[in-house]
C-alpha cells in the first residue's frame, strides 16, 4: 500500500511512502529533479510489495544510489537483498546494529517467518554524517534506544525520518535486544526535540506528525519530562 507523494522544500524533494508487511512497516522513497533516489527501510515482504515499489521506481523513471536502514530489525530490513541484487546500491547502517542483520533470520524464525538473510553494510552511517543524492543532503542523527544503532536522517529545516524511535503519540518499544528507555528519551528530548517544532516526522510505522505535536501532545514524553522536573 502506498501513499502519494509528497513535494518538500526548495529543491523539491520528493516522499513516496509505502506500507509493507503485517508489522505495517513504511518504507520511504525520496528522490529530487536529477531523478537519484533513496531507498530507505524497504519492508517489502511479499513478491507483490517488491512488485509495487519496483513498478513505483520504474515509472517514475528513478535511479535508486543508495539503500539505508534507519535500524536493523527485520520489518525494517525484509527488503535488503532483494533492493541491493535489484538495484546493485550499497547499503548503509550505524556500526552498532549490525547484529541484528546478523540474527535475521533466527530472528524471522522465532515470528515463524522466512526471510532472506540480509547482505551486511557497506559502509558506515555516524553522528554528523551527510548522505547525498541528486542536489539533496540528508544529516544523520545516531538517536538510539529502540536499538543501538538507530540513527534519523534530517533535511533541513523541513523534515526528519526518524525509523521507530519517535511516532505519533507513541515512541519506539525498548524490549528488544539492545533497546533502552532512557537512550530513547534522551534521543528523543536531546537530539530530535532542539530541531525546529514546525519539522515534519517521518515515522516508521503510522502517519507523519510535528515535532512541535509530539512536544505538546505526546503522553510518553510528557510523562518523562515530567519525571525530570
Amino acid at each position: 500500500m502506498s501513499r502519494q507523494p509528497l513535494n518538500v522544500g526548495e529543491v523539491m524533494v520528493r516522499i513516496q511512502v509505502f506500507v509493507f508487511s503485517d508489522f505495517m512497516e513504511n518504507t520511504y522513497v525520496l528522490w529530487d529533479d536529477s531523478r537519484q533516489a533513496l531507498i530507505i527501510d524497504p519492508g517489502c515482504q511479499h513478491a507483490r510489495e517488491r512488485n509495487e515499489l519496483k513498478r513505483f521506481i520504474a515509472e517514475q523513471e528513478l535511479k535508486p544510489v543508495l539503500l539505508i536502514n534507519t535500524h536493523g530489525h527485520l520489518d525494517h530490513v525484509f527488503g535488503n537483498r532483494w533492493v541491493k541484487d535489484t538495484w546493485q546500491v550499497p547499503l548503509v547502517m550505524h556500526r552498532a546494529d549490525v547484529f541484528l542483520l546478523e540474527n535475521l533470520t533466527a530472528t524471522a524464525a522465532f515470528y515463524g517467518l522466512t526471510v532472506d538473510p540480509s547482505p551486511m553494510p557497506d559502509r558506515f552511517l555516524n553522528e554528523g554524517d551527510e548522505v547525498r543524492f541528486g542536489h539533496t543532503v540528508l544529516t544523520v542523527i545516531h538517536t538510539p534506544g529502540h536499538s543501538p544503532g538507530s540513527i534519523s536522517l534530517v533535511y533541513d529545516q523541513d523534515f526528519v525520518i526518524s525509523g521507530d524511535v519517535l511516532f505519533a503519540g507513541s515512541i519506539g518499544r525498548v524490549d528488544l535486544p539492545g533497546g533502552n528507555y532512557d537512550q530513547l528519551m534522551e534521543s528523543i528530548t536531546k537530539k530530535l526535540f532542539v530541531l525546529p517544532d514546525a519539522m515534519t516526522v517521518y515515522s516508521g510505522h503510522g502517519p507523519t506528525t510535528t515535532l512541535e505535536e509530539e512536544k505538546r501532545t505526546n503522553p510518553f514524553v510528557l510523562e518523562y519530562l515530567a519525571e525530570k522536573r
